[in-house]
C-alpha cells in the first residue's frame, strides 16, 4: 500500500509524459521553453484568474509574492503556526516578522476571530501589520470571505498559501483565486505535482504580474543584463512544465476521485470511537492533499500508528511541532501554551494514505486495523 501512489498515475499517462519530454529534448529550450507559457495559460484559465507566473518551488512562489509587495523590515505578517515552515520562513528571510495566529479546531486553518484579536494586540507594538498569509491546510481553503473583510478593514494584503489546495473550491471559486496573490506548489506529493520542484503565483493584477516575472529572473528589466530590482533565480524548468501539462489532462478527474476516496473514509471511520475525521464546511470542496484524523490523545496516536505500521500501512504526522515551538523561531519569544489549539492538534493528528487510486479494500483494511487497535 502506498501513502501517495504516483506510479499508477504515471502508468495512465506515460505515453503523454514521454511525448512531452521528447518534445523538450528536441527543441532544447530547457529554461523558459514554450511549455512554460502553455502551462501558465492552462492553469490561469482553470483557476479563473488573469495571470499565472510559474516558478521553481512553492517556497519561491511565497517569497516572490512578498517581494512583489515590498514586505520587509518592520512589517508584521500574520499567519498560522500549524503549517510547514516555508510559510513563515519566507517572511523572516525578507526581514519581516511572522506573527502567529491560532487555528480553527475543526478546519485547522487560521481562525478569523483570532486574527482580529491579534491585530488588536499589535496596536501597542512597533510592528506594522502588512499582510495575512492564509494557509489552505490539507487541501481545504481558508475562510476567505471573513479574512478578506478583516484585511479590507485594516488595509492588509492577503496571500493565499495554496501549496496543498490546488483543485479545491470555496463558495464556487477555485483555490488560487483568492487574495492579492495566491501561491501553489508542484512538489511531487501535492494534488498536482511534477517530478521535482515547481510552483506558481496567481494574480489578477497586471502590474504585479510584471513584477513577479522580473523577480523570478534576478530582477530583470528589458533584458537579462538590465536589472531593475533585487530578484531571485526562480524559474521552473521546461521539463517540469511539460510533465505538469501531461498530468493536468487528468487532474479534474483525479479531484473527483479524491472526493470518492474521502467519502469512503468518512463512512468507514466516522463511527470508530475517539477518532475525529476531517470537517469540510458547507460550500467548500477539499482537494484532499492529505486525509488527517485526530486521535483522542498523543498516547492513543502512538498506539494507532504502531498498529498501522505492524500491518505495513503507511502513515505520517503533519505537523508534530507547531512553528512557534521550532528552534528557528525562538527569537519571536513565544511560549508553550500560546497557541493551545495548534498544540493540541499537533499532539493528536495523523494522516492516512490518500490519493485518487486508493482501493476500497485497502481503505477497509485501514479501518479494520484502527477499529481493532482502539
Amino acid at each position: 500500500m502506498e501513502f501517495i501512489d504516483l506510479a499508477t498515475q504515471q502508468k495512465r499517462i506515460s505515453d503523454k509524459i514521454d511525448s512531452n519530454i521528447k518534445a523538450v529534448l528536441n527543441h532544447g529550450k530547457y529554461i523558459m521553453g514554450p511549455e512554460v507559457k502553455t502551462l501558465e495559460e492552462k492553469l490561469a484559465d482553470y483557476v479563473g484568474v488573469k495571470h499565472a507566473v510559474s516558478c521553481a518551488s512553492g517556497t519561491d512562489a511565497l517569497l516572490m509574492a512578498l517581494m512583489a509587495y515590498k514586505v520587509g523590515q518592520g512589517d508584521a505578517v500574520l499567519t498560522t503556526p500549524f503549517t510547514f515552515i516555508a510559510t513563515a520562513e519566507v517572511i523572516s528571510l525578507l526581514g519581516a516578522t511572522p506573527v502567529f495566529v491560532d487555528i480553527d479546531p475543526d478546519t485547522y486553518n487560521i481562525d478569523p476571530v483570532k486574527i482580529k484579536q491579534t491585530l488588536r494586540s499589535l496596536k501597542n507594538k512597533s510592528l506594522a501589520p502588512k499582510a495575512i498569509i492564509a494557509v489552505d491546510l490539507f487541501g481545504l481553503t481558508a475562510d476567505y470571505d471573513a479574512i478578506g473583510l478583516i484585511a479590507g478593514e485594516n488595509n492588509l494584503l492577503v496571500i493565499e498559501d495554496a501549496a496543498q489546495s490546488f483543485g479545491a473550491e470555496y463558495k464556487g471559486k477555485k483555490s488560487c483565486a483568492f487574495g492579492n496573490i495566491a501561491c501553489t506548489s508542484f512538489f511531487p506529493a501535492k494534488p498536482l505535482g511534477c517530478y521535482g520542484d515547481g510552483g506558481m503565483c496567481f494574480t489578477n493584477d497586471s502590474q504585479i504580474e510584471t513584477i513577479l516575472k522580473s523577480i523570478r529572473v534576478h530582477g530583470q528589466g528589458g533584458d537579462k543584463y538590465d536589472n531593475v530590482r533585487i530578484g531571485i533565480n526562480g524559474r521552473i524548468d521546461t521539463m517540469q512544465a511539460a510533465i505538469l501539462t501531461a498530468k493536468f489532462d487528468i487532474f479534474p478527474e483525479e479531484v473527483k476521485l479524491r472526493q470518492t476516496v474521502a467519502k469512503r473514509y468518512e463512512k468507514l471511520l466516522s463511527k470508530i470511537p475517539f477518532l475525529k475525521t476531517p470537517q469540510v464546511p458547507e460550500n467548500y470542496l477539499s482537494a484532499w492533499a492529505q486525509y488527517s484524523i485526530l486521535a483522542e490523545n498523543e498516547k492513543q496516536r502512538e498506539m494507532l500508528l504502531a498498529a498501522l505500521s505492524k500491518e505495513k500501512i503507511p502513515s505520517a504526522i503533519y505537523y508534530p511541532k507547531p512553528l512557534h515551538q521550532q528552534a528557528a523561531f525562538s527569537f519571536l519569544g513565544y511560549n508553550k501554551g500560546d497557541f493551545p489549539v495548534s498544540e493540541n492538534v499537533a499532539q493528536r493528528i495523523f494522516s492516512l494514505p490518500m490519493h485518487p487510486y486508493l482501493k476500497e479494500e485497502d481503505q477497509k483494511k485501514i479501518a479494520e486495523v484502527l477499529q481493532s487497535a482502539i
